[in-house]
Formats: C-alpha cells, structure tokens, sequence
C-alpha cells in the first residue's frame, strides 16, 4: 500500500507530527496530487553532500514542475477551475524556491518520505522499508521536529495548568470574599443585646474558622501550583535554549557558512524557507511561554502569597526576554550579500530579512533599515558594545530601505536594488599591507517592535568582507584577499582575522572550488594539476602529492611575493589560466583537450615519445593569461633528429582576433593531440565555417596563422588568406610578427639599415621624370 494512503489514516500526535512536515517549502497539496509519482522517484540515491550530484537533483525538480503543470492542465470543471490555479501556483512557487539549490528539494522529499513512514511504521507497530532515506540530515530534521512537538506538549501542559490556577485562585478570592463578610457579621454583633450576640456568635465563628482553614489550606496549595508552574516553566525555558541553539548556534551558523563558501564558487548555500518555519515555530512558542509567564506574575499581584515565587516569575520574565531577543537579533540576516570586490561610483544589490518578521507582528509597523560601510576597526569596535559614534568608512547612496511583507511567502525582506558606493575612507595601511587587502563590511542596521511596541530591539548585522576598489586593474588582488577570507575564515572570529597560513590541502581545495566555478565546469583541478601549482608554488621538482600534503602556504606566498624570475605572483598567474580559460577555452577544457597545468620540460618528455605532429596544450609559465602549443618535429638543422617546438603563448587578445580551434586547423603541421586523438576529431566541431563565396564581384578576406618554419602550400587555389607569422622555437619564443605582407626591403636604407643620400634623390628623379609624361603614356606603359 502506498506510504501516503496509510499517513492520511493517521491520528492523534502521529498526525500533526505528519502535517507539520509541510509548508510553504513544499505544499501538502502537492503531496497528495503527486503522491505516485513522488514514491516512485529514486531519492535515495542522490548524495546530498556531493555538489556534483546537483544535475541529477535539477532533472528532478524540473520533472516535479513538469509533473505538477500537466495535472494542473488535466482539471476541469468549476472545481477543477480553481485547483488548476492552485496547482500552477504551487509549480512557479516550487521552481522559485529551489532553482537555485535543487539539493535542498531532495533533502526536504527525502526527510519527508522518511518521517511519513516512520509514523506509519510506528502506528502499525509493523516494519516497514525505509528506502534507504535515514541518513544524518533527516535524522537532524527528526530530532528537530520532536523537540518541537515536545515543546508543544510542555506548553500546552502549562496553558492547562495555568488555567486551573486561575479558576483556584478566583474561587479562593470568592471565599476569602466570604472569610470578610463573616469577619464582618461578628464586628456587627457588638451592636446587638448580649442574648442575641450569643445566639448568632458561635456559628459565625465557626464558619469564620472553617473557612480560615480552608483558606489556609487553599493558600498552600495555590503556592505549590505556582511553583509547579515555575518548575514547568524553567523546563519549557531550558528546551527552549537547547532548541535555539541548535536552530541558530548550528543550522543558521552553518547556512551562513555555505553562503560564505558560495562566495568562492561553491554549492548554493539553500533555501532559507525550512529554516524560517523553525524561527517562527520558535518564535511562537517562546511567545506563547512569554503571555503565560505574564499571566502567573499577574495572578501573583491580584493574590500575593508569601514566597519565593516573586523571585522565580521575575528570573523567568528576564530568562523569556533574553530568549526573545537572541532570536530576533540573530534572525536578521542578509539573504543576498553584496559583491564582495566593490567598486566604487558603481552600482550594487543586497537583500536582508528578518525570518521571524511575519510570526511577531513586526510587518504591522514596517521598520526602515539602514545600510553603512565601515572599516574593519569599527566592526570589532561594534561587536565590543563600544561607542562608534556612529562613524562610517565612505558614503553609501540609496543606503535607506523600508522592509516589505510578502503575504504569498510570509517573508519580512528589505531590498536594496540600486546602492552605490560615493566614496571610500582608508585606514592607515600596516607594514607591506596593499589596498586591497583592507577588509571594509555593509553594516545593515535597524529597530523592530515585537508584540504591540511591547519590546523593542535595535538589530544590527554585517556583511561578508568587502575589498573596495577605484579600477578594474585592481580586481585581480582584491579577489585574492576574499577568496582566503571566505576559505579559511573560522566561526565567530574577531572581524576580519584569518590565518595567515594554511595547509596546502586546504588551499587546494579552496582553488579548485573556485576554478570549477568561474570556468563553469563539472572538470576540477585532478590531483597531477594540484601537483604542478605545488611546484610552481613552492619552487619543487617532487611529483609525488603526499610531499606537500604537511606543507603550509602563507598569504605572502598566496599574493604578495612574485614567483622566483617573475614579475606576477602565484595567485595572480593562477587567476590569468581562469580567465582565459573561462573566455576562450572552456569548452576545450570540458571535453579534455587542454592538459594546461603542464611545464616546458613535462611536455618535451611526454611528446617526445609520440609521432611527429603530435601536440599538447599547455598554460605558459612565464605569461600571465598565457596558452602555448607544443609539438614534436624535426630538427631541421640535424636531419634525422626530433625535437620539441613551443609555439608563443596566445593570450585573450589572440583569441579575440581568431578562435583557438581555428588557429589549430590552420597550422597543418599539428596532427595528433596527445596522446594519439586526430586534432579534427577533436577540434573541427569549433572551426568556423568556410566563408562564402565572392558577392558581387568581392572576394572576402580569410585571416589565417602561420608558422613560417612550417608554412605548406595553401590547398585552396581560391581562397584569398591574409596570414598571421607566428613565432616559433624549440627553446625560446620569438616575438610575433602580424604582418600582412611578406617582409619588404628599403632602398633607402644602406646595408648597415643607415639613410642614404644618393640613393634617395636617384629615387626623386626618377618620380620626377615619371610626373612630366603625359597620363595616357604611363598608363600604357603599366599596361605593357
């Protein structure tokens, strides 16, 4: 039987345990119409904790919209009018939640289908297959979801028990009510005879004394109810923390996290809808504890009794109020961040929410939030309690935003769509320290109103670090710095402190997130290439990977001393080989083409072994932004004897000027990539097609490369080439030569390449006897 016919049979607990799993993160009503499809799917085998599994997770949320649009299109009549509505709603609501981070549609289904059959199994007492499901994320949601129907229980626990308090307390009050007018009936016998006052006398004071007991009595017991509720209260209380510690401390901290790495090109850190439903369940209970709370300390003053319980209700209230608070002021976080290499007098976007804006009533009196720039100093200032004086680091325009509510989503957000950076004000620079390496953060700062104007919060949060920038020359560097800071940052760290080195394992990890990122490809760095950036970084010749895995890189290392014979560092050559890449190479480096990470000696001794014209593709060691070919040929100084060539390096102005596909086809001395592919069988689906043929009269222009050492005759007598000389050598490059025309020489150069008088005024005679024929003449003498 299917796991969703048996949960709708539910009862009870098993029940609402079952309807809480649903949301505006994914609609019950989607469960139930796709309920078939939803089982069938293999959930199961998708690792949530391998990013290169999020194509297979994107086919699937694209076959649940597809799935949920048809049964949308399959609804008829008045009923079926509006369930068409719905279900298209649920289907744009669906694709704009996890578009961007499919994993998370997985890890919710999965921790759903898990939890379904778990309360079924438990119902029927019966096992039941689990598919597989339970791994550490849903048993995570599990836990987080009994605490919160533990927390439900507790508090309706309380509600209850606060209720009978209230009904013994009104009913004391009616008898200590009565306890008064019998006080007062025996004061008024003073006024009667003495034979009447004794008649009426012992039954008043008998009641008098029965009801004191009682009271009495009732008087302890309201205590012990009052301390009981405390009890239960401080227990409630205790949960409450140990809940939103793991929700804040833990799940938020590590969203926030993932955004962090996301930075650097890693996976989408998530929706953040599974963890608003958290906020807000928290939100209300707290809230719910909090009325109650209030409630006991007013039963208290309407009935004060003797005790401790003054102190406690008052520990609780402060407790609750602390409780509130860190949820509120830790709940305003910034959804979108803004770029973290910032220029200036350009234009910038960031988005903040408050996920527990719309469980508080906070959206009732939209509060305006503020954003400013400030420097590193003044961020560890702030997080100090220190007065600021609210100082700035540079002047933010349209830095004012006023917080919507998004009725649809139950978002409170504030986003700013049209920042710009005026101006910036740096710090003094420490010791080698450049300007892009200061460290600035977008202080989002504002006021929120919970619960009527009862409480009051002044919220503050801060961006990821910001590099600002004044040009474009200094992204390169500034890129650099957010990439170590985003990498290697460590939880709740003074701002902005990183190590200042690290493991290179760790580096590693850190360029290859971002290579596979910025050239959009699912190939990443292999570990031969993180051996050749090993080399190249720490100036080795070892090939064995476990030599550099104890070895540390320091930030100096990273970015700010050149590589040895250089003029670049290692970052900003290995940030060259990414542009280039992500420009002009990328679909060779997804189909395997380009080896790239390779040295000038590794590609003699790899070639040297193959067939002449036999290439390989490497990164240039001595270019920024550089890609080389070498092959092997003959030597044509030593017949009989091979030798490696090394094309110069082309760089992204090459490529803009003629692809790097076509300059492979155009050199006709290049056969085999290595090892032994056919360069067309690799190449030829980049060619540019042949140009067609002359319009008009006009015969088009086909711009071509040549190596003149290995220049073959043109195969196509009817093309019209305009060539490209490029230099070559089998061991240093020589300096390109574009020229359109072959070399001319000079006549009015002597052979030494000095001016020469005579020859230069035999030339103006000549052109002046030309000048005196007639026209007719010198074009008949052309002709002939």
């Amino acid at each position: 039987m299917a796991v969703w016919i048996q949960a709708q049979q539910l009862q009870g607990d098993a029940l609402h345990q079952m309807q809480s799993l649903y949301g505006q993160h994914f609609p019950i009503e989607v469960r139930h119409y796709l309920s078939q499809w939803l089982e069938g799917q293999l959930w199961d085998v998708i690792d949530l904790e391998n990013p290169q599994e999020e194509f297979k997770a994107k086919r699937l949320l694209d076959s649940l919209i597809q799935e949920l649009q048809n049964k949308a299109e399959h609804q008829v009549g008045e009923d079926g009018f509006l369930l068409k509505i719905k279900l298209g709603h649920y289907a744009s609501q669906l694709k704009s939640t996890y578009d961007r981070c499919p994993l998370e549609l997985v890890r919710c289904i999965k921790h759903i289908l898990y939890t379904e059959q778990r309360l079924v199994r438990e119902a029927s007492n019966s096992s039941s297959p689990v598919g597989g499901m339970m791994d550490s994320m849903s048993q995570k949601y599990q836990q987080i979801n009994q605490a919160f129907e533990e927390l439900r229980l507790l508090t309706q626990d309380t509600e209850n028990d606060l209720r009978k308090l209230q009904h013994n307390q009104e009913y004391f009050i009616i008898q200590y009510q009565e306890s008064l007018r019998i006080q007062a009936q025996l004061t008024s016998l003073a006024t009667l005879p003495p034979a009447d006052r004794q008649l009426r006398e012992p039954t008043l004071l008998s009641k008098r004394a029965t009801v004191e007991a009682w009271l009495t009595r009732e008087a302890n017991t309201l205590q012990k109810y009052r301390l009981d509720l405390a009890e239960k209260h401080q227990k409630s209380l205790q949960l409450l923390r140990k809940q939103q510690t793991i929700i804040l401390d833990d799940e938020l901290i590590h969203w926030k996290r993932r955004q962090q790495l996301a930075g650097n090109g890693g996976p989408p850190e998530g929706g953040l809808d599974i963890l608003q439903s958290w906020c807000e369940k928290l939100a209300e209970t707290i809230w719910q504890n909090r009325q109650q709370i209030r409630r006991a300390e007013h039963l208290r003053q309407q009935l004060p009794i003797p005790g401790p319980i003054e102190e406690l209700l008052n520990d609780l209230n402060s407790t609750i109020t602390d409780i509130i608070s860190a949820l509120v002021t830790s709940t305003f976080i910034i959804e979108k961040q803004p770029p973290q290499v910032l220029k200036t007098q350009t234009k910038f976007a960031a988005t903040v929410r408050l996920l527990v804006g719309g469980k508080l009533n906070v959206h009732m009196n939209p509060p305006q939030v503020k954003a400013t720039i400030i420097s590193e100093q003044q961020a560890k200032a702030l997080l100090k309690n220190e007065n600021t004086r609210n100082d700035s680091s540079g002047e933010i325009l349209n830095n004012n935003c006023v917080m919507e509510y998004h009725q649809a989503t139950g978002t409170l957000s504030a986003n700013f769509r049209n920042m710009s950076l005026k101006r910036i004000k740096r710090s003094d620079r420490r010791g080698a320290e450049s300007v892009t390496e200061e460290k600035f953060t977008i202080l989002f700062e504002s006021q929120f109103s919970v619960g009527g104007n009862e409480l009051v919060f002044q919220v503050k949060t801060l961006s990821l670090p910001v590099v600002v920038i004044v040009h474009g020359s200094q992204d390169n560097n500034a890129t650099a710095t957010v990439l170590w800071d985003n990498a290697f940052a460590e939880p709740g760290r003074v701002p902005f402190i990183v190590p200042d080195k690290v493991l290179w394992p760790q580096l590693c990890e850190a360029l290859n997130m971002k290579y596979k990122a910025e050239v959009q490809s699912n190939r990443g760095l292999s570990e031969e290439n993180l051996v050749f950036l090993a080399q190249k970084a720490f100036s080795s010749s070892s090939i064995n990977p476990d030599d550099y895995r104890g070895m540390t890189m320091t930030w100096s290392q990273f970015n700010r001393e050149s590589l040895p014979g250089r003029n670049f560092t290692f970052w900003q050559w290995f940030d060259g080989v990414m542009e280039l890449t992500k420009k002009h190479l990328k679909p060779h480096w997804n189909d395997g083409a380009i080896l790239g990470f390779v040295n000038k000696q590794q590609a003699q001794d790899m070639l040297m072994s193959k067939p002449n014209g036999t290439f390989l593709l490497r990164f240039s060691d001595s270019e920024i932004g550089g890609i080389t070919i070498a092959w092997v040929a003959e030597n044509p100084n030593k017949p009989g004897e091979r030798m490696v060539w090394n094309l110069m390096p082309y760089t992204t102005k090459d490529f803009s000027i003629r692809s790097l596909a076509d300059r492979i086809s155009d050199l006709n001395h290049l056969l085999f990539l290595y090892p032994d592919r056919p360069k067309d069988e690799v190449f030829s689906k980049y060619y540019t097609p042949p140009l067609s043929k002359a319009v008009d009269g006009y015969v088009k222009p086909q711009i071509k490369q040549v190596v003149p050492e290995f220049t073959t005759t043109n195969p196509d007598p009817a093309a019209n080439p305009t060539y490209m000389d490029h230099g070559a050598s089998p061991v240093v490059s020589h300096p390109p030569n574009y020229g359109i025309y072959q070399p001319m020489s000079d006549s009015m150069l002597d052979a030494d390449g000095d001016f020469d008088l005579d020859d230069t005024m035999d030339v103006a005679r000549h052109v002046e006897e030309l000048l005196r024929r007639p026209m007719e003449n010198q074009w008949r003498g052309q002709q002939s």
